[in-house]
């Protein structure tokens, strides 16, 4: 891994604040992601299912982990399983996970090769009453793979029809959303990479540039400071690619009088940052692409206010919902009988702004965390308002990660990253 190793007591009180949510006499098993096929011998990059890297840090394949508080032998509370490495694989893929190596990483005393599984999980089954199965229940979930995690659920009921079943997530839902420091901290690590991307691209960017070469600079920027590369596929939008919320071709010229929309974004030690900024390839702003920006400002900056304990998340993009409407009346792009016969479940500036404003973060961008009880400190959350308006071939998104404090506003991770109209000129212009 390109990032430094990360303190094994993360990962065991991460463990510890998971088994204390288990039921009596109960088995949790998590399984690492399949290396998927592209064709022929290739594969897609390996990338480390985010459940089980929380519980343990291990970031290889054929892994599993096996928790049981309530075990008889307490060596077997706690037990992870790596792949079994050798000297050929060591030649032939690189370095593996030895047994000393996994406990260094993961604080699990108790190590196997993944070979003794099927031993060693029938055995502790025989103990157990429940058995906590992973399924994927975040709201976005749109998943037709099969995964490990379903083949091993098939033939978990198959073996043993007679346990009583429960559901991980809920308890992930509940601990993943609320931060720990030292995740934080990677996060922040992850924010402060994606800054120097940014800077960097101001210093490039001119009339005439391709979107590509955009993303090359960041992409060059991030990985020189020990990231993986980014956190998820990179917007870069210029003029009215703008308005297309997942535009992903990065393949156009940017002309003079174009904005550019850069939703990009490093991650660190599989940590997730998720900014967004717009600037103008000329290097300064028009008059008009300075009065839609300054209201997509504005509004971030009340959104970001709203983000404190206590707030319900269904609520505060009600409020979202009504700055954004001012700005907009404030633009001409609504007027006041736009507002009052607009639908309910549509509402008027919708046509404008037409996604959330707001979703936690963390080892996934769209990350788990509790949506229907009352936000928390420590949870990290995006802001991310935007106006989009095609018929201009104009579209401004601003975007940072903050973190909900204990009292007043939260703290923003990317404090640091320009986004005022002057800074952002004066950088591109030096």
């Amino acid at each position: 891994m390109k990032y430094e190793q990360i303190s094994n007591s993360l990962f065991i009180k991460n463990r510890k604040n998971f088994m204390a949510e288990m039921r009596p006499k109960s088995i949790a098993v998590f399984n690492s992601n399949d290396i998927y096929p592209i064709g022929a011998d290739s594969v897609l990059p390996f990338e480390q299912h985010r459940d089980l890297f929380y519980l343990c840090g291990a970031d290889q394949e054929e892994t599993k982990l096996l928790l049981f508080p309530d075990a008889m032998d307490k060596s077997h509370r706690e037990i992870l399983f790596v792949r079994e490495t050798n000297a050929h694989i060591a030649v032939w893929e690189g370095e593996k996970l030895t047994k000393e190596k996994a406990t260094e990483v993961s604080g699990i005393e108790t190590v196997y090769w993944l070979q003794d599984f099927d031993r060693v999980f029938f055995d502790l089954m025989t103990e157990a009453d429940t058995i906590y199965f992973n399924t994927n229940e975040h709201y976005r979930q749109a998943v037709e793979t099969e995964t490990r995690e379903d083949r091993f659920i098939q033939e978990c009921k198959r073996k043993f029809p007679a346990h009583q079943v429960a559901k991980s997530n809920p308890i992930l839902q509940k601990i993943r959303g609320v931060k720990e420091p030292e995740e934080i901290e990677l996060m922040q690590t992850a924010c402060n990479i994606t800054e120097k991307g940014f800077r960097r691209v101001l210093q490039f960017v001119e009339p005439g540039v391709w979107e590509y070469e955009i993303e090359a600079e960041l992409l060059h920027e991030f990985v020189r400071n020990r990231s993986k590369g980014f956190a998820y596929p990179p917007i870069i939008a210029a003029g009215n690619n703008a308005n297309v919320l997942h535009y992903l071709e990065n393949n156009k010229r940017c002309l003079s009088g174009d904005m550019i929309l850069m939703d990009t974004a490093a991650e660190y030690a599989n940590y997730s940052s998720d900014l967004t900024r717009t600037i103008p390839v000329d290097g300064k702003f028009t008059k008009r692409q300075k009065e839609v920006y300054e209201a997509v400002l504005r509004v971030k900056n009340e959104a970001t206010k709203m983000l404190v304990p206590g707030t319900i998340w269904k609520d505060y993009h009600v409020e979202c919902g009504k700055l954004m409407t001012s700005e907009l009346l404030g633009l001409g792009l609504l007027d006041k009988a736009d507002v009052q016969n607009e639908n309910p479940q549509w509402p008027a500036y919708k046509k404008y702004f037409m996604h959330g404003t707001s979703h936690h973060i963390g080892l996934n961008t769209h990350d788990y965390g509790e949506l229907k009880t009352p936000m928390q400190a420590n949870m990290v959350f995006t802001v991310e308002p935007g106006i989009y308006i095609p018929d201009e071939k104009l579209g401004v998104r601003l975007e940072d990660d903050v973190v909900i404090q204990e009292n007043g506003e939260p703290f923003n991770l990317m404090a640091g990253i320009p986004i005022e109209v002057e800074e952002i000129e004066e950088l591109m212009n030096k």
